[in-house]
């Protein structure tokens, strides 16, 4: 079942599903931020129609600068203005920030622990078309060994709009990563968001290790929770039960919610559009390694660079799909069997 909690779509699985690339509620959220805080600045690396970032443009022209192709700058930029009491959000393809300019969010934003916001958007396969080279898949792993870093990766727009409003409170620097593809917008304005904290969108209300609780957890982030999401009614159809977890925040990650999750289902699947390595699945596996053993299985990208080719059928083939999830599912609920 869902959860009421959680405040989902009415029309989630419905086939008249609003459909909005996460990048927009970014732009959106740069907009409501501005119009709050003065001190809130945009810079941009020559992507600012594509980043959603012309919005801000548009609404703030006198706060808003364009770099160029020239990442490097945008981020030690950024870090100078962040010391002189802006909050600047910096924009460009997650390729070239952090692809690009590592090294300067490393020295100059995360070592002096300034409050720079980074938008890596066309971030995972689904960029499509535009092949290995601009699909990040990295970027994740990068950020999330950052010190002082936090590193966020929205479901939908409307939780890219509450994320990019939330880290612009923070004092300490984020990365927020975006999808290029219209993805369904399956939580509402009610849906809560808090930075480090995730939320039970499928299952019971509380997690309470009462008896028949779900027989695996599904920790997903990304526009890929709403796979998760359609592989869990998938699998309530087969009479296996399941609780999905949006872990939208992977650094600070919330612990206590991984942990409870696998003591009352003793069993984990991740799920994100990202190498397998390093990301949200390695910071699962870690907490849990720590803390609780559980069997796990994981599903993102299979350490391989992606290819060309329209979005679905990417996720198709490198197994991002609900399908793929299932079938995850499937298999660790024979691993939880085997460890009895």
């Amino acid at each position: 079942m869902i959860n009421k909690e959680a405040k989902l779509s009415k029309k989630i699985f419905q086939k008249d599903i609003e459909m909005i690339p996460t990048r927009q509620g970014y732009g959106e959220g740069l907009v409501a931020v501005g119009e709050k805080d003065e001190r809130v600045v945009v810079l941009c690396a020559d992507v600012t129609e594509s980043t959603r970032s012309i919005l801000f443009k548009e609404r703030f022209p006198e706060r808003f600068i364009e770099v160029g192709v020239a990442e490097q700058a945008l981020a030690t930029i950024a870090a100078g203005m962040a010391n002189y009491g802006k909050i600047p959000f910096i924009s460009s393809y997650a390729a070239f920030s952090p692809g690009r300019n590592w090294e300067q969010i490393r020295t100059t934003i995360a070592l002096n622990d300034v409050p720079v916001k980074i938008a890596g958007a066309h971030a995972g396969i689904s960029v499509g078309p535009d092949g290995a080279t601009h699909q990040m898949l990295e970027d994740m792993a990068l950020m999330r060994a950052m010190p002082n870093m936090t590193v966020i990766a929205p479901c939908d727009s409307l939780e890219a709009k509450k994320a990019t409003v939330a880290a612009a409170k923070t004092e300490h620097p984020v990365y927020i990563r975006f999808a290029r593809e219209k993805s369904p917008v399956f939580t509402t304005e009610d849906t809560p968001f808090k930075i480090g904290r995730a939320e039970v969108l499928w299952g019971p209300s509380t997690i309470s290790g009462r008896h028949g609780d779900p027989l695996v957890a599904i920790v997903a982030c990304g526009p890929l929770v709403y796979e998760a999401l359609l592989a869990a009614k998938e699998l309530e159809k087969k009479g296996i039960d399941v609780l999905v977890l949006n872990s939208h925040t992977l650094k600070p990650l919330d612990e206590q919610a991984i942990i409870r999750a696998a003591k009352t289902t003793g069993a984990v699947v991740t799920v994100e559009e990202h190498q397998i390595t390093g990301g949200l699945g390695g910071a699962v596996a870690e907490t849990l390694a720590r803390n609780y053993p559980t069997p796990m299985e994981f599903v993102g990208m299979p350490d391989h660079f992606g290819e060309s080719g329209a979005p679905d059928e990417l996720l198709e083939k490198y197994g991002m799909k609900s399908k793929s999830i299932v079938e995850a599912v499937k298999r660790v609920i024979v691993k939880k069997e085997k460890n009895g």
